[in-house]
């Protein structure tokens, strides 16, 4: 079994340990180290393991090390694998186990992913490295998917559809097939994406249009 550790302390960091003891229950895989944080005292337990320190400690790891990045910050999502230096640390695609791939050869992907459960995705999907499909997501067929994106529980992107990196998408929120969406794009729970994106906008309704604040 392969070292496992997840930074972040939070609520996600927490389902991200569920995803992992679901996936050796099926085939044992990994084991859970403990976690890595910038705020919580190291030993702290979260009943799926203790904190174990932050950049210090896991950018200087002295054995090889999966690890997963469990923040919800499309920021955070670039900055820091782009800080970690550490040849030892590995950034393996955490996959649950009941994400349904319609042909699982033809989809595409670069590294760091992770899918929580219930997951969709259909043919020809190509996707970069650092995205979060935070449950229940739907990716249809020949959708491209960049870099450092969040996606939000029940989101769903139909076919054809072209993402950038960098963007956040909101809870229930729906892109409509053939859509190019840029990068550092925010998109609002339960919106709907109906024409193509302008880069560093937020947009909200249905259809969504752009919102200054």
């Amino acid at each position: 079994m392969q070292d496992i550790a997840i930074l972040g302390a939070g609520g996600f960091g927490r389902e991200l340990a569920c995803i992992i003891r679901a996936i050796n229950s099926v085939t044992p895989t990994y084991n859970l180290i403990g976690f890595f944080d910038f705020s919580v005292p190291v030993g702290t337990d979260l009943g799926y393991g203790k904190v174990l320190g932050d950049f210090a400690e896991y950018n200087s790891w002295a054995t090889p090390l999966c690890f997963i990045i469990g923040v919800a910050s499309t920021g955070k999502l670039y900055k820091i694998p782009n800080d970690i230096t550490n040849p030892n640390i590995i950034f393996p695609n955490l996959i649950a186990p009941n994400v349904l791939f319609f042909d699982q050869e033809s989809c595409k992907m670069g590294k760091g992913n992770i899918f929580t459960f219930n997951c969709r995705i259909s043919c020809n999907v190509k996707i970069g490295n650092f995205n979060t499909f935070n449950g229940g997501i739907s990716l249809g067929h020949d959708v491209k998917i960049g870099n450092y994106n969040m996606l939000q529980p029940e989101t769903r992107i139909s076919g054809d559809t072209t993402v950038g990196d960098s963007n956040f998408f909101g809870v229930r929120s729906t892109v409509i097939q053939s859509i190019k969406i840029g990068n550092n794009v925010r998109i609002g729970a339960g919106s709907v994406v109906m024409r193509n994106t302008k880069e560093n906008k937020l947009y909200m309704g249905n259809p969504a249009k752009i919102v200054d604040f």
